[in-house]
């Protein structure tokens, strides 16, 4: 029998190089502009590219991974984010350089949904999912320090290219160690049959332009074509798709995935806890450079302690609690720490402060933020079948990257409001500081939705004749639903 471990660290390693990406191309913007002539206001695409065609594109990528297999998918996914940041790499154009990002995201799409489907369903739901859940958080917060330090690294040490070209052998590396690695794809019975090529084309361009509009917002006016018109086009075109695929034999996304209360409770919580994270890092950094006078380097050497403490709380504590409290409680106290631990980083963000005084927000920040993520994707996968493990995925995936762009959009919105063209330092900070309050706050709030999770109760493990534990399910939810709280 295949060993866990090796396929573990392969799909902890790609959920690294995702969340590189997330932070290392921010440092090297301004480089980037001057280098290849971008304007002040089309900088944000190289970020925004990425985005719209990442968001775009995950609902398409998870029901493939579904179709065509894990293995397939994660392959090809590795193998079109390397090129296209080889591609990036090698750009002389803006043009050119937005392209390669758009390609990057296409492959992100494919790659993000088949890793999370080959955790739900190469590991059984309890202990051994939990577990994996949380190797694969912790490495994902690793991946964002990652970034943000390999960002300034590179781009002082060998400019602004070195930063798209350092993740081409880590991609393509995933790409090749998979066969090896990972187990041969299943045939499933989902895999007759017709492909649902119209929900395909409604999902992929509606959710597109909910992030182009959500991404365009700030720029254009949110009253323009390219905020509200792209919104509302994105709102509608789900819309049909909803109606499309309740009348389809083999659809996109099944409806009844839609009645699983486990999967729409996660989404409804990483909605919140995405919007409230994406801005958050956005502020803080802003708020370390613009006001505290930080480099670039220094500001993401500013995130080492939230990162480490975030992934010891992700391997070491939001397994355990999820055992022993079960979802409901483990959601409600990871979003209610990580709210609070947004607050007090609030309270101590003024002109003059340093950044021991920062520290026991980012500290809390952290615990709440490890709690959180892996226990929001255990709830998305609890009853789901595993032909549809994919598809689940990647609805989860995507409301993680609709939270973030429109936490984003709101709370720079709240950070800069009543702002003019040049705005004293204290102003700025006050800015910074009431829209990170309105973040935590959101979250506090937002961990509530984990009390319409069904009732879990955690089971006493069995013992075999010698003493050994056996794990015992819990039930929970809906459809015979799983929920991950089981006793190792």
């Amino acid at each position: 029998m295949r060993r866990t471990g090796p396929m573990l660290a392969l799909l902890a390693f790609a959920q690294f190089v995702v969340a590189v990406d997330y932070n290392i191309v921010y440092v090297a913007l301004p480089d980037i502009g001057d280098a290849l002539g971008f304007s002040a206001r089309s900088l944000q695409w190289v970020v925004s590219a990425y985005a719209v065609a990442y968001g775009g594109f995950l609902l398409l990528g998870g029901r493939l991974a579904d179709r065509l297999g894990g293995r397939r998918v994660f392959v090809l996914g590795s193998v079109i984010f390397g090129l296209a940041c080889l591609v990036g790499g090698f750009a002389t154009e803006p043009g050119v350089l937005i392209a390669a990002r758009a390609a990057q995201g296409l492959g992100g799409a494919l790659l993000s949904p088949a890793t999370l489907m080959l955790i739900n369903t190469r590991f059984q739901e309890g202990p051994p999912r939990t577990r994996a859940m949380a190797v694969w958080g912790a490495a994902g917060s690793g991946g964002l320090a990652a970034g943000a330090l390999l960002g300034g690294l590179l781009t002082q040490a060998w400019g602004w290219a070195s930063v798209l070209f350092v993740l081409v052998p880590l991609a393509l590396a995933a790409a090749a160690l998979a066969p090896a690695l990972l187990p041969p794809d299943a045939r499933h019975a989902s895999t007759r049959g017709g492909f649902d090529a119209p929900g395909a084309v409604l999902a992929t361009v509606g959710s597109a332009l909910l992030v182009f509009g959500l991404v365009s917002g700030p720029e254009a006016g949110w009253w323009s074509p390219r905020g509200l018109g792209a919104l509302a086009a994105g709102a509608l075109l789900l819309a049909v798709f909803g109606l499309v695929e309740a009348r389809t034999t083999d659809p996109l996304a099944p409806p009844r995935l839609f009645a699983n209360r486990a999967l729409m409770v996660a989404i409804g919580v990483i909605l919140v806890f995405q919007s409230a994270l994406g801005g958050a890092y956005f502020l803080f950094t802003t708020y370390m450079q613009n006001v505290l006078g930080y480099r670039a380097l220094e500001a993401g050497l500013a995130f080492v302690p939230l990162t480490l403490i975030s992934m010891a709380a992700s391997l070491r504590l939001a397994g355990a609690l999820l055992v022993r409290w079960g979802p409901r409680m483990t959601l409600f106290a990871g979003m209610a720490v990580n709210g609070t631990g947004m607050v007090v980083l609030a309270v101590t963000m003024s002109t003059g402060a340093s950044y021991w005084a920062l520290l026991p927000g980012v500290v809390i920040w952290g615990v709440g933020g490890g709690v959180t993520f892996p226990a929001m994707f255990v709830c998305a996968a609890s009853g789901v079948r595993p032909t549809e493990a994919g598809i689940a995925s990647a609805v989860a995936t995507t409301a993680q990257q609709l939270g973030g762009a429109a936490g984003l959009a709101v709370l720079v919105a709240v950070a800069t409001a009543g702002l003019g063209g040049s705005p004293e330092l204290p102003a700025v900070a006050d800015g910074l500081r009431t829209a990170m309050w309105v973040g935590g706050a959101a979250s506090i709030a937002g961990g509530l939705l984990a009390f319409v999770l069904p009732r879990a109760r955690p089971a006493r493990p069995a013992r075999t004749a010698t003493g050994d534990p056996v794990a015992a399910p819990v039930t929970g939810g809906r459809g015979g639903s799983r929920s991950g709280g089981l006793s190792p």
